[in-house]
């Protein structure tokens, strides 16, 4: 983690946590998974951290999926997909059209766009099969 900041073990847990899962994980599911690691872990601390490396610019909240933020650490641009049937977000890489994409609405609007949100919501493959 290269940030401003004076680092700390559990903001590195967190960080490292995000980096290394394809899930994106709300603050409690952080919490969860780190709590046996580091009992001293509370929720709030996830939640402050969490603030603390979206404001750094090293995760990005992905949205609300049942009332709850999900947080990732992939920071290029890319779409998510949210299964309607068991919640799980995962990525859609679209390198190839996200550029396109940016270029097209800065000339539409006249603007300097550089980032954006894409979700797309349905079912996962995994519950697609289940419904056959």
């Amino acid at each position: 983690m290269d940030n401003k900041r004076v680092n700390s073990k559990k903001r590195q847990a967190i960080y490292d946590y995000l980096r290394g899962v394809d899930e994106h994980p709300t603050a409690e599911m952080i919490y969860n998974r780190l709590k046996p690691e580091y009992p001293e872990l509370s929720l709030g601390t996830v939640y402050r951290n969490l603030a603390v490396l979206e404001e750094d610019g090293l995760v990005i909240r992905v949205g609300s999926v049942d009332g709850q933020e999900r947080y990732d650490a992939c920071l290029k641009l890319h779409a998510h997909f949210v299964c309607d049937e068991c919640r799980r977000v995962s990525d859609i890489e679209i390198d190839h059209y996200a550029a396109r994409l940016l270029a097209d609405v800065n000339e539409r609007c006249d603007c300097a766009a550089s980032s954006f949100s894409l979700t797309f919501h349905g079912l996962c493959a995994e519950c697609k099969s289940k419904d056959n």
